[in-house]
């Protein structure tokens, strides 16, 4: 097979997964790339081509692109290509065997939710100007998402009807539109009690507005324009590392962890319907240890 008859084959294979699955362009992209590549490296042995390449063949190609470097996650797309050409071209008739069949991707471990310090937060949440009603708002908001670990969009699309200052819980609706209790806390009760009485008024100007937390156009915010918030508020906290939208529900998670929280608890909190989801956090813990361990340990 030459190199334009590799490349035909190429294109037809993504043009099939294209048409089959709906995989994005720059997935399909990035699948034609590793597979020019392969084809590049198996030019190097004249009777090799992608049709004809055994499973050594494609091991030995692995071992040297991590000997150059490549990252697991990179691997473990090219494995993932690989199957899914050599299958395809298994249903075609193009090979009558699949020599992926037993190359196992490389195990990729979850990443580590960004979370921020006890000491970050009290900053962050300090950071708007609470004499503008906005910066109220934004205030309430924050201490609200830090108490409750809600999910940003929960938050922005909270209800005055899932609020009970009274009884001091919220009733938030999840992901497939599971409800879950979760306990305010004394602090952003207060601070929500002064929000209804003063700051909120003044943004809505005598409006009416179902979400808890309006803009001064009097419409529920957004979900990106409270992100755009959060980032400004960081800044002025002099928070320099990136955060996410989930930045507080991490901490919220994390910070109940170290004092002591029991899992299950924490699981019920976040509205995670698997304890495995939750479990992610056990390793935030962990590392804040031996982190600190490392730090202060005479021998650490």
């Amino acid at each position: 097979m030459t190199e334009s008859e590799d490349d035909g084959i190429i294109e037809r294979f993504a043009d099939a997964v294209w048409m089959e699955r709906g995989l994005s362009r720059n997935t399909l992209m990035a699948y034609q790339t590793d597979l020019t590549k392969l084809a590049v490296w198996l030019a190097g042995n004249p009777s090799r081509n992608l049709l004809s390449a055994r499973r050594q063949d494609l091991l030995e190609y692995l071992a040297v692109r991590s000997l150059a470097g490549s990252k697991p996650r990179s691997t473990a797309r090219l494995v993932s290509c690989l199957r899914q050409f050599y299958q395809h071209a298994m249903r075609e008739g193009w090979v009558s065997n699949d020599p992926s069949a037993r190359i196992d991707a490389p195990k990729l471990g979850r990443p580590l939710p960004k979370s921020l310090t006890e000491q970050e937060v009290e900053l962050l949440l300090e950071a708007p100007d609470t004499a503008d009603p906005e910066g109220f708002r934004d205030r309430v908001m924050l201490e609200v998402l830090y108490a409750t670990g809600l999910r940003v969009s929960e938050l922005v699309q909270l209800r005055q009807e899932q609020l009970s200052l009274t009884q001091g819980l919220v009733r938030v609706i999840g992901k497939g539109g599971k409800e879950r209790l979760v306990p305010l806390g004394e602090e952003a009760l207060n601070w929500l009690d002064s929000f209804f009485k003063g700051a909120r008024q003044d943004l809505l100007s005598g409006r009416l507005c179902a979400e808890v937390f309006p803009t001064r156009r009097g419409s529920g915010m957004t979900r990106q324009a409270f992100w755009y918030r959060i980032k400004k508020h960081a800044l002025t906290a002099g928070i320099a590392r990136p955060l996410s939208p989930h930045t507080l529900r991490h901490a919220f998670a994390t910070h109940l962890l170290d004092h002591g929280a029991d899992l299950r608890v924490v699981q019920m909190l976040l509205g995670h319907s698997d304890l495995s989801t939750t479990q992610i956090y056990t390793h935030v813990a962990r590392e804040r240890l031996k982190n600190l361990h490392a730090r202060h340990h005479p021998r650490g």
